[in-house]
């Protein structure tokens, strides 16, 4: 087996585990959401088959595409080792390939992408209101709030060019696209996902403080400060 087939072949176990995270903190319903990777050093990513339920999920099934969401079993040609009858024709991409495939064309470093509809992220893109940092556990993790993208109909890359808008220039890695619910990015997948199970964590707590009173800000010197620490001495 080439070194590509093996690098791909890693990605699809570890984007299949990692999908079993969106159900172990219930972040998904039925066949909602999905988890993608990059395939390091290549034009390629990972996704979640559409329509297949999350106890059907297998290595085997996980979709293969180029940066513009084109599985590799239609291409029509080889494309650097692979060749197109390897991947399986008879499954399509999530519906959410698209947005994913426009965030690994722009943001490079970028090497997992999740949505989800998380109960209470997803209430919080319902009213278009971002959540703000008025938890050390942000400031550690998001480095500020947790924007809100524009509106957008899935099809095709319109909600991937709306995450990009909103995070270039962000600390945080969620965003919880208006009317939709939250996409994470991260350096892979795991760290994507990791995101989104702590987006909806601080959704939830926010939520519940605010039914107490209005929550105390966080002064945006400190802010910055639990984020340089979490991000770049926390853990080494």
């Amino acid at each position: 087996m080439s070194a590509l087939l093996e690098t791909i072949a890693r990605v699809r176990r570890e984007v299949c585990d990692l999908h079993a995270e969106l159900t172990r903190y219930d972040l998904v319903v039925w066949t909602a959401g999905n988890v993608s990777g990059r395939i390091p050093g290549y034009d390629l990513m990972v996704i979640k088959p559409s329509g297949v339920s999350y106890d059907a999920l297998t290595p085997d099934v996980m979709v293969v595409t180029d940066l513009y969401g084109t599985p590799v079993s239609s291409l029509s040609a080889d494309l650097d080792g692979v060749p197109a009858e390897w991947d399986n024709p008879d499954l399509t991409p999530s519906s959410d390939t698209a947005a994913h495939a426009y965030v690994y064309r722009n943001m490079p470093d970028v090497g997992g992408v999740v949505h989800t509809h998380s109960t209470y992220a997803t209430a919080w893109a319902a009213r278009g209101e971002e959540i703000p940092c008025v938890l050390t556990m942000m400031g550690d993790e998001f480095g500020g709030p947790i924007p809100v993208g524009p509106f957008a109909l899935i099809g095709d890359d319109s909600i991937g060019r709306g995450i990009v808008e909103t995070l270039r220039g962000s600390n945080s890695p969620a965003v919880l696209m208006q009317n939709h619910g939250p996409f994470t990015i991260g350096k892979d997948a795991r760290s994507a996902v990791k995101a989104a199970v702590m987006c909806e964590e601080v959704a939830r707590t926010v939520h519940v403080s605010r039914q107490l009173g209005e929550p105390l800000a966080i002064d945006p010197a400190k802010i910055e400060s639990l984020y340089d620490r979490y991000q770049n001495v926390y853990g080494r």
